[in-house]
């Protein structure tokens, strides 16, 4: 099976969601989204598969997301783009779906 991770190695929750993959013998791609942001159109298609809207990807810790909260789908998943902080993490995605692991133990839904 071929998973892809959106990938923050220093966030505990997203190394937790990367080991459950690998001691599932699942062949992951690993994208540090940090270092390569994805486009509006992945985060739209990801957000769509996953069942969320793009507010509900939005990581609320962030100091910059309390004002985007309100704003709409479009404007939410440019400034993710741009500054990709913004995304919370993990993305995951199988042939079974797209989950936001949070807690990372989600991933065995689409394993």
């Amino acid at each position: 099976m071929h998973a892809t991770i959106y990938h923050n190695p220093r966030c505990s929750k997203s190394r937790e969601a990367l080991a459950l993959l690998t001691e599932a013998g699942a062949d992951v791609t690993i994208v540090e989204y940090l270092k390569r942001p994805p486009t509006v159109a992945t985060l739209s298609r990801l957000y769509a598969l996953a069942g969320l809207s793009p507010c509900e990807g939005l990581r609320m810790a962030e100091p910059a997301a309390k004002g985007l909260a309100a704003r709409d789908d479009a404007a939410i998943l440019e400034a993710m783009a741009i500054d990709p902080i913004l995304i919370e993490r993990p993305l995951v995605e199988t042939d079974k779906g797209v989950v936001l692991a949070r807690p990372p133990e989600r991933v065995r839904s689409i394993l």
